[in-house]
Order: C-alpha cells, then structure tokens, then sequence
C-alpha cells in the first residue's frame, strides 16, 4: 500500500496515500481497533453541515478569505452528499468528546480543499486542519451540534413521516371495521362487546400521543451548542459566529435551528438526546403492544384466536407446507425490543459525563441514530406489509361473538350479579347457551332475554366520533 507523510503534534505517521485523512485519524484508527462500528452515515453528513456553516460564519466575520472558505465549503459539500464517506474510518468506541471524529472531519475536508486549490495533499497549505477548518470550534460544541443536526433531521424527515403512514392505515381500518361487533377481552379472557373499529382506533391513538412526543422532544434538539467551543464559554469564537453558523445549519436543513442560548448544559450533558431517545422507548412500547395484539388475534388460522386474516408474504416454515407467520410483527417487536435495551445505554451515558464536558457522546448519538432507523424501518415494513393487507374474519369473529359467556352481563342489572353469574357459570359446565340456562332457571322471559342480550345494544353510551380533526404528528 503506498503512503503518504503525515504529522501533528505528536510527530510523523505514515497514511494510506489514497486517503483524505491525516495524521489524528491514523493514530486513532490504529489505537482503537475495536469492533466495526461506524459513526452512522446521517451523523457525517451533520458534521460535513456544521463545518460548511462554520466556514460561512468565519468568512462572514472575516476570519477566512473568500477563497479559504469556498474550498473548505466544497470539499465539506462532498462530506454532506456522502461523496467521501470512505475517508471517515473511525469506530465509535474511541475518546468520549468524539474529538478525534471531529479532527478526522477537519482532516478529510482540510486535504480535499488542498487538491481543489492545487496543493500538495498533506501539506496543511494553504489550509489547515486546525486553524481554518475547525476555525472558531472545538470537538466539544462541534459534535454534540453535529449530534442534534443528525437527529433533528432523522426524525424530522424519516421517522415522524412514517408515523403518520401508519397512522393514517390504522385510521382508515379503524374506519372500514366500525361495523363489526367482537367479543372484547381482558386478561386474555372474554369480556364483553367492542367495536372492531374502536380497538383499531386505539392503535391509530397511540400512534398519534407518541408521534406528537416525538415532536415534542425534536424542539429541544434545535438548539444548538455550536460557539461555545471548549466549555461552553465561547473562547477563541468571535462574537456572532454562534448566531451565523446556525443560520447557515437551517437554511441547509429546512429546519429551525437555533443557537442554545446557554452553551454549558448542551456540551456537559445531553438532556435532549436522553429525553429524545425516552420518546423512542415509547413510541417502542406501543408499537410492540401493537404488533403483539395484531399477531394474538391473528392466531390460528383455525386453533387459535383467528380473528385477523394476515398478507401471506412468504414461506412461513421449511417443514409445514402453507403455514403463515406473523413476520411482520416479530421484526418490528425485536426492533423494539432492541430500542429498548438501547435506551438503558442512553440513560447511564446521559447520567455518566463529568462537570463541564459528557464523554459518553458517540455511544449516546449512535445508538439514537441506529433506533431511529430502526424504528422508521420497521415501522414502513410493518405498515406495507402487515397493516394494509389485514382483513377482519367475519365469520370467526361472528362465532366468537355468540359463543361470549360474557353476554350475560346485560342481564346482570335485571338479575343481580350473582343470579347472572350463575347462569354464566352453568352454562360454561353444561354447555348449554346462556339463552337455555337462563329460561330454565326461570328467572327471565325469552322475550325480555332476547331484549336484553344483544351484543349491539352492550356497546355503551360512548360514541367515537372518527370524523373529528386530528393533529398531524409533524404539526
């Protein structure tokens, strides 16, 4: 492999000589080979943004030449487009503050500006890695800038969309089931009568309460740290430069970016990413309540609950020919599973930083990043794939229905509850219908038994109204 001299402070390290990265990546590519896990690729687009809006903010203040700063926004366009994503090598598992990403991104760019200019690749002339590319920053206001940027952006464009996708079906099958009466369950048990489209509702309804708490937790992720620099204080920045180079983030982005208006808490603890990731734990929690109740009452087809008539995807087993499974909703439930136990890591790196500076910052935007596509991945599946071909089985549903025990609770106001749970209770033993006990006991008139227990006439005074406005969960 040929190579190129590269130095820093520390000295001289030879570099793949095909490689944008200079002597601080070298270093920490070979100090910390451990495992393969990569910085995501939303997260080197944020950095390629925030070093291109840094380069505006120093050339509007006159920090950077015109020339200086139009290489450097080229070559960090690049950075952006994903142009030269082979050129950021570097594992997560590295320094806490993410410094030595940071340098492999003013490296990357520094050297890429150098060719454009018509320099020697590594000759830091006519731009510097550190004194024009990281003008005005530090690692520490850069990266968790970066971070925000990153996140924003996924949920913002990636997962709040497909939210509102899955929504919108649920709604919709919510809609087309409101006619069909079904036995309700608690406990795993019958209970009495529900709507179909009101069990359909309720997942349309927690999909909404999670969306809007995702957007909620997004607003934080606007503020931005970058011109705090070292601590927080803003040393070494000139005065505006926050105010510029967020600018420049929001009209890269399209988002409302705006500069935190204290820098401390955004470098020495990351409260929004935590609360951000809190909100995936529970938009987690509901879809797997969703997918887990979906696969129940998909059961079957005929020895199980069999009141949802699954899409037929694919094969569902190498032994027994014509067997459906419910795929769709198990990959989604090990997504959130998986969101979960990240979140346990997100919490005890929030909780883990020490005085002015958090140094748990890549494993914290890691594993936000990864369960935001995770999560926006599986739930694009889940609705393709699963939701938009369910059908009701009207025929099982029906069956279900008229073999409820639980039908004799219309009776109770008449009979009292232990007379009615008597007749239940007979009924289960002998097998007999409810109907059949209940006139052979004596205790009711077949006219005012067939008045009274009609599933229909059990559904309550509660009337959804599905018509009503709702708020879109990236209002």
């Amino acid at each position: 492999m040929r190579t190129r001299t590269e130095s820093d402070t520390m000295g001289s390290i030879e570099v793949p000589a095909d490689r944008y990265w200079g002597a601080q990546t070298e270093r920490s590519r070979r100090n910390f080979a451990i495992g393969n896990d990569h910085f995501p690729r939303e997260f080197i687009r944020a950095l390629g943004i925030v070093k291109r809006s840094a380069a505006v903010a120093n050339a509007t203040l006159g920090g950077l030449s015109k020339e200086k700063a139009e290489a450097i926004s080229t070559a960090a366009t690049e950075v952006i487009s994903g142009t030269l994503d082979d050129h950021f090598p570097l594992v997560i598992w590295q320094t806490g503050s993410g410094t030595q990403t940071n340098m492999n991104a003013n490296e990357v760019i520094a050297n890429r500006a150098i060719e454009i200019l018509g320099g020697v690749v590594g000759s830091k002339k006519p731009i510097h890695p550190n004194d024009d590319v990281n003008q005005s920053q530090s690692s520490n206001d850069v990266i968790p800038t970066a971070m925000h940027v990153a996140a924003a952006e996924r949920i913002s464009d990636a997962l709040l969309p497909a939210l509102q996708e899955l929504r919108s079906e649920l709604e919709r099958k919510a809609s087309d089931f409101e006619e069909i009466i079904k036995v309700g369950r608690t406990h795993l048990m019958d209970a009495t009568p529900i709507r179909m489209g009101d069990e359909w509702g309720t997942f349309a309804r927690q999909i909404g309460f999670s969306a809007d708490g995702l957007t909620r937790s997004v607003d934080a992720l606007f503020e931005l740290p970058l011109g705090g620099t070292a601590v927080g204080t803003g040393l070494n920045a000139p005065r505006g430069f926050d105010v510029r180079s967020v600018e420049a983030i929001a009209e890269t982005t399209g988002l409302p970016f705006r500069p935190a208006p204290e820098k401390f808490d955004a470098i020495a603890s990351h409260d929004a990413i935590v609360a951000a990731h809190g909100t995936l734990r529970n938009l987690a929690v509901v879809l797997m309540k969703i997918a887990n109740d979906v696969r129940l009452l998909a059961s079957g087809p005929r020895c199980g609950i069999g009141e949802l008539i699954l899409p037929a995807n694919e094969p569902g087993s190498s032994i027994m020919p014509g067997k459906v499974n419910p795929t769709q909703c198990e990959a989604l439930a090990m997504v959130c599973t998986q969101v979960m136990a990240n979140d346990m890591a997100v919490g005890l790196a929030g909780a883990g930083g020490h005085l002015q500076l958090n140094t748990y910052k890549p494993l914290l935007i890691f594993n936000l990043l990864n369960s935001i596509r995770w999560l926006t991945d599986a739930t694009r599946s889940f609705t393709k794939h699963c939701i938009e071909g369910i059908k009701p089985d009207r025929e099982t549903i029906a069956g279900h229905l008229e073999r409820s025990l639980m039908l004799v609770t219309a009776l109770a106001p008449k009979l009292g509850y232990d007379v009615a749970a008597g007749i239940a209770k007979t009924a289960f033993e002998t097998g007999a219908t409810l109907r059949e006990v209940a006139l052979a006991k004596g205790v009711i008139s077949a006219h005012e038994f067939d008045v009274l227990v009609r599933p229909e006439k059990m559904l309550g005074h509660v009337t959804p109204n599905r018509d009503s406005p709702t708020t879109e969960p990236n209002e």
